[in-house]
């Protein structure tokens, strides 16, 4: 099988979640159509490709952490974690919002999407990021260390139905935090939308 690698060629491996030639670095300004491709295709819609363009134009976003999986010289991944600053938080976290993640549908269940959660959640935790959030399959972010969010105290920007309280999660990148902390989680501009938080 194919490993999947970050792009652009920035450097060596960076350590983090995906395996092989990981090349590191940023997506850029030059990536865009390729992204917003990736996700018209792994959703069959614009309206994610639509809301991956504005985070990325989206000051409010920033810090931003936008990588691309790369198979074979060909980009069929993409992950977007965003700015989550936690309202009435003490002592003061920083926190992202993993938002959104897609991969092309030929090269689903190959790993590249987990692989890509590694290595943002290992870009991050070496950043000093404390937390991460999703709202996102039950069945699918567990794996990779994700827990619900709704009982440890931490708020979604808008309401989640209680069928879906399993769908909001978190994961702690370091330990201690959990547990100290709790409040709202805000959002980038482009995701204040209550339609974006229905699951």
């Amino acid at each position: 099988m194919p490993t999947p690698s970050t792009g652009p060629s920035t450097g060596g491996n960076s350590g983090g979640g995906l395996p092989g030639r990981a090349r590191g670095g940023y997506t850029t300004a030059s990536d865009l159509d390729t992204v917003l491709a990736i996700h018209r295709h792994a959703f069959g819609e614009e309206d994610e490709a639509h809301l991956t363009r504005d985070l990325l134009g989206d000051p409010s976003a920033a810090p931003r952490l936008s990588l691309l999986a790369v198979i074979d010289d060909r980009a069929v991944g993409h992950i977007l974690f965003t700015a989550a600053p936690l309202a009435g938080a003490e002592p003061p976290v920083s926190a992202r919002l993993l938002a959104p993640l897609a991969v092309e549908p030929d090269a689903q269940g190959r790993g590249v999407g987990q692989a890509l959660i590694d290595e943002g959640l290992g870009r991050l935790a070496r950043d000093g990021v404390d937390l991460v959030f999703v709202l996102g399959h039950p069945g699918y972010y567990p794996r990779r260390g994700f827990v619900p969010a709704g009982r440890l105290g931490f708020e979604a920007p808008y309401p989640i139905p209680e069928k879906d309280a399993g769908a909001w999660m978190v994961r702690a990148l370091r330990d201690g935090v959990i547990g100290t902390v709790a409040g709202r989680v805000c959002c980038a501009d482009a995701l204040d939308r209550p339609e974006y938080w229905r699951e």
